[in-house]
Order: structure tokens, then C-alpha cells, then sequence
């Protein structure tokens, strides 16, 4: 089963989000929210029953590296004008976790060579979408960090 068709199966069901108080979540209040048994229980029969086994961290590096990719790619081809530009762009455009910095100083933080190495492991094992960026795979060998 696709996500296409996961998303498709819940409009059916009029699981459309925050406005019809049910989505992934079942919405509550104004701030309110939890996966509700609805929700559990259509998803392991959409699933089949599997439960996936990736730990928490996977599934957030997964996710972020494909935005801090993005974000080096447009520091690369020069359409963010520098790392700080992104950082803001990233935590007030498109909300990448705020207590990160954003892409860059994230990047930073971890260090980039560390990051890329997690990058190629998830390229190995779940295909080339996760292949770090040229700029990523240099700053890397050289040790350079975005800020400072």
C-alpha cells in the first residue's frame, strides 16, 4: 500500500485534519491532540500488521536530512545567499524545530561529518533520495562548519 492511497482512504472516511476534529490525530480543544484508536487500529490494517522497527531518532533523521539536504543544495546553487539565511528561512518559513537553529546550525551542532556519514547509511540501505549534496560531502572532508 502507498501513502497515496493510506491519505485517499482516510478523506473517505472524512479524516480530514485539525477541521473535522480526526486525522492522524483526533483533535481536541485548541491545542489538544492524540493518535486515537481509530486511528491505531486503521493503520495496522492498512500496514498488515507490521510494526516498523525503526527507533524514534531513525525516523526523525530521516525526515530532517531530506530538508538540510534541501538547504545545502540551495546554499550550493546559490539561492539562499548564506547559511544564516537558510537558518531563518527554514525555522520561520517551513517551521524546522526552532531549538535546532535551523539547517545549518544543526549541522553544525552534530557536526557535519558525522551527519554525512548517517546520510550515506540511509542512502545505502533506502536509496540514492537520501544521498548527501556536494557542499555536504565537502564540508565534511574538510571539516568546515557553516557558522563561524
Amino acid at each position: 500500500s502507498c501513502p497515496s492511497s493510506l491519505l485517499s482512504d482516510m478523506v473517505e472516511k472524512g479524516w480530514l485534519g485539525r477541521k473535522s476534529k480526526q486525522g492522524f490525530f483526533t483533535y481536541t480543544g485548541k491545542k489538544g491532540k492524540k493518535i486515537g484508536p481509530e486511528v491505531t487500529s486503521f493503520l495496522k490494517e492498512f500496514n498488515g500488521g507490521k510494526v516498523s522497527d525503526m527507533s524514534e531518532t531513525d525516523i526523525q533523521d530521516r525526515i530532517a536530512s531530506r530538508l538540510v539536504n534541501e538547504a545545502a543544495k540551495c546554499l550550493e546553487d546559490k539561492i539562499i545567499e548564506n547559511p544564516a539565511a537558510g537558518d531563518i528561512g527554514l525555522v520561520f518559513g517551513i517551521g524546522f524545530a526552532p531549538f535546532k537553529g535551523g539547517p545549518f546550525r544543526y549541522l553544525d551542532s552534530v557536526g557535519v561529518s558525522s551527519y554525512v556519514d548517517r546520510m550515506n547509511g540511509f542512502a545505502d540501505t533506502l536509496g540514492e533520495q537520501f544521498e548527501p549534496c556536494q557542499l555536504l560531502k565537502d564540508y565534511a572532508a574538510s571539516g568546515k562548519k557553516f557558522h563561524g
